[in-house]
């Protein structure tokens, strides 16, 4: 879904809508095709599965009213390509993943988890907080800003550039919050203070056993939002249990290019044409 909204930002920018000659927006859909194809070609995947966000109302809403109550609603001319788009990647022979109540990312984080112990896993998101799915078989792979702009994080680059295991990576959320998901952390401890923390003390346990040991305005800080501490941990944590499940057999990168461009005609998408081979 972050790449179908990027796809549509970018190419609306201007002010002007792509729309097929019966006047439906596909600059979402295209823009998402681009950033999936492009990433096809690099990455080479020998399977491939999209999953999807249901809604906006899932346990983590449940749990924290104002969970995400900071976003607007989808305009409108994106929300036909909702459905669009899962059409035009079942086209690819794509499964759709997705359940109600839960988020894309708990769906990702549960198939990684799944083919992970047989098989290399990467990882396609704009998200940083999938970084907490990286392990010795996972990868992460960030999209950057630029076409074809990509950061893929292992094991290693992982600590490299942020000094923070995976297991790390749901305790600075926990500290710091997240402004765009609009939970709000501790109050006043911002990602270098966290990240030093985390780096002395491990994990939360850790920091809480030690809490006597901590400058006095950390500690206040802290023990003034123990509750929102831990929930605002338990909301970064990614499932790895949501009820889905999808074979590997059943998600082979095997594109049928007459059905494909039967789609791609469709949609009017002549410029994606040359992407498809």
């Amino acid at each position: 879904m972050a790449l179908l909204f990027r796809g549509y930002y970018a190419t609306s920018s201007s002010g002007y809508i792509m729309r097929t000659s019966a006047g439906m927006p596909v600059n979402g859909v295209y823009g998402f095709l681009k950033y999936l194809l492009d990433a096809i070609q690099t990455f080479k995947p020998t399977h491939v599965v999209c999953c999807w966000d249901m809604g906006s109302k899932t346990f983590r809403t449940e749990k924290f009213d104002n969970y995400k109550a900071n976003r607007g609603p989808a305009p409108e001319e994106l929300i036909p390509q909702f459905d669009l788009v899962k059409e035009v990647t079942a086209s690819f022979n794509i499964p759709n993943v997705g359940v109600i109540g839960y988020e894309a990312d708990d769906c990702i984080g549960t198939l990684a988890s799944t083919y992970s112990p047989s098989t290399k896993v990467q990882i396609l998101t704009g998200d940083h907080d999938m970084l907490q799915l990286v392990n010795e078989n996972t990868e992460v792979i960030i999209m950057k800003k630029g076409q074809s702009n990509y950061m893929v994080y292992t094991l290693e680059t992982l600590m490299e550039e942020k000094s923070l295991t995976p297991a790390q990576i749901i305790d600075l959320k926990g500290l710091t919050g997240d402004t765009a998901d609009n939970y709000p952390g501790v109050k006043g401890i911002g990602e270098k203070t966290a990240t030093k923390l985390l780096m002395e003390y491990q994990d939360i346990a850790g920091i809480l056993e030690n809490l006597a040991a901590l400058p006095k305005g950390v500690r206040a800080k802290i023990e003034a939002e123990i509750d929102m501490l831990h929930l605002s941990r338990d909301l970064a944590t990614i499932r790895l249990d949501a009820p889905v499940a999808c074979a590997l057999e059943e998600c082979g990168w095997s594109m049928e290019r007459e059905k494909v461009i039967s789609k791609f005609e469709e949609l009017e998408f002549k410029g994606l044409m040359r992407l498809i081979v």
